[in-house]
């Protein structure tokens, strides 16, 4: 049974919860993304089982209705163990998407494994374009990275950056991040005409994407976290912007929270700031 506070941003503990509250996002004309919890395992078995889970998964998506598709984390699916054990795990779910004609988002973590992420998604991408692949505005190379995925079938969504990396790789100053985030955006908007993914809570960015699209005619949507502005996604959906909410699900929730706190202060106050202020 998820705590209460667990279940602010957990879509409870099973696919068949994760199911409901996906199609109770529907009702409200929000799109799912979801994200079997589990990362950076030291052995085979449980990124193999959760590679199985995320089959299955995607097969119950493909025999539905619902407007969902799924999240994958590198490390969740043998990264940290071999690269070659990842490109097997991921190149299984993209085949069982493929079966489903469902969507796969690749998520980024820490920049140690930007480049092995990044070459799985276009060896992937090149025979199944329903992919995604998130990229980080704090790291200095994301400009490069969007300008090499520009000619990859598939989109791109831009986060600010959750990990704490080093200076030298990494914007660290707050206000240059948001500089880099507002830059990458445009650049993006201009190169990916099949569309970009927004992932971001800051009304200012949101705002930006706007006018970004009026400017260039770039589709985008917006994507935030469960238990974070629901409000705002309601609202952003009924007024006809594409919204997908990221909504975690599974029994590894505790680790869930125990890592985002940790990797940096930023994420426990806003965290903070999600319960007080919804």
């Amino acid at each position: 049974m998820l705590p209460p506070i667990a279940r602010r941003f957990v879509a409870g503990e099973s696919p068949a919860t994760a199911m409901d509250h996906a199609r109770r996002l529907n009702d409200d004309g929000i799109g799912a993304i979801l994200n079997l919890l589990g990362e950076h395992y030291d052995t085979r078995p449980p990124a193999d089982a959760d590679t199985d889970a995320y089959c299955q998964l995607l097969g119950e998506l493909g025999d539905s209705d619902l407007d969902a598709c799924i999240s994958v984390k590198p490390s969740q699916l043998g990264l940290d163990i071999h690269s070659g054990i990842f490109r097997e795990n991921l190149e299984r779910i993209v085949e069982a998407a493929a079966a489903a004609n469902a969507f796969v988002w690749m998520d980024m973590e820490d920049h140690t494994t930007t480049d092995a992420t990044l070459e799985a998604f276009v060896a992937q991408a090149e025979t199944y374009p329903r992919m995604g692949l998130c990229l980080q505005a704090n790291l200095k190379r994301t400009a490069a990275d969007i300008e090499r995925l520009a000619d990859v079938p598939g989109k791109i969504r831009l986060v600010k950056g959750a990990y704490d990396e080093p200076p030298e790789i990494a914007y660290t100053d707050k206000p240059r991040v948001n500089e880099a985030y507002r830059e990458y955006l445009e650049l993006a908007f201009q190169e990916f005409d099949r569309g970009v993914a927004v992932g971001s809570h800051d009304p200012e960015m949101i705002a930006h994407a706007a006018d970004l699209h009026a400017e260039y005619g770039t589709p985008y949507e917006v994507q935030m976290l469960m238990g974070v502005r629901e409000d705002a996604q309601r609202e952003l959906a009924a007024e006809g912007v594409t919204v997908y909410q990221y909504a975690p699900y599974g029994d590894r929730w505790l680790s869930y929270f125990y890592r985002r706190l940790m990797e940096r202060k930023e994420n426990a106050l806003f965290a903070l700031r999600a319960i007080l202020t919804g």
